[in-house]
């Protein structure tokens, strides 16, 4: 297990195992950035059970659209839920359909992270390993 999932705490089974290799090779910080921004964007699957209810009584499609899948929402909106076996389909599939979701935007906000981290260090023109030997294109120094 990895050094950083006492950042996330609360996940289990396949989410925790995705989460824990993706995170692996972050640093204390960055993962901490990580479970701050993979928190809110996360979807429960008990949730999206209670949506998927809310699909099969009221409104067609509406797990789909929390979900933010909204071509297939409508889809479900104007055919009654795939005439209703496609709402059964998620009633029984819900934890797919957040995991699914929940892969994605952890792929995203990882990918950020490691985007704004390059950022960074392309902005102050210093590498990473120019930065740990103490030299710098700006400031040279020789290092012992």
């Amino acid at each position: 297990m990895s050094h950083n999932m006492h950042f996330l705490p609360e996940l289990e089974g396949t989410e925790r195992c995705f989460i824990d290799d993706l995170i692996g090779g972050m640093s204390a910080e960055q993962a901490q950035l990580f479970a701050s921004a993979y928190r809110g964007k996360r979807k429960d699957p008990h949730t999206v059970l209670l949506t998927t209810i809310v699909g099969l009584v009221a409104i067609p499609g509406f797990q789909r659209f929390w979900l933010g899948q909204i071509g297939m929402g409508f889809l479900y909106l104007f055919t009654l839920g795939l005439f209703v076996v496609g709402t059964i389909v998620d009633l029984v599939n819900y934890k797919k359909l957040a995991l699914t979701h929940n892969q994605s935007i952890a792929q995203q906000i990882a990918a950020n992270i490691v985007a704004a981290e390059a950022s960074e260090g392309s902005r102050t023109g210093t590498s990473s390993d120019e930065y740990r030997r103490g030299t710098s294109r700006l400031n040279p120094q020789t290092s012992m």
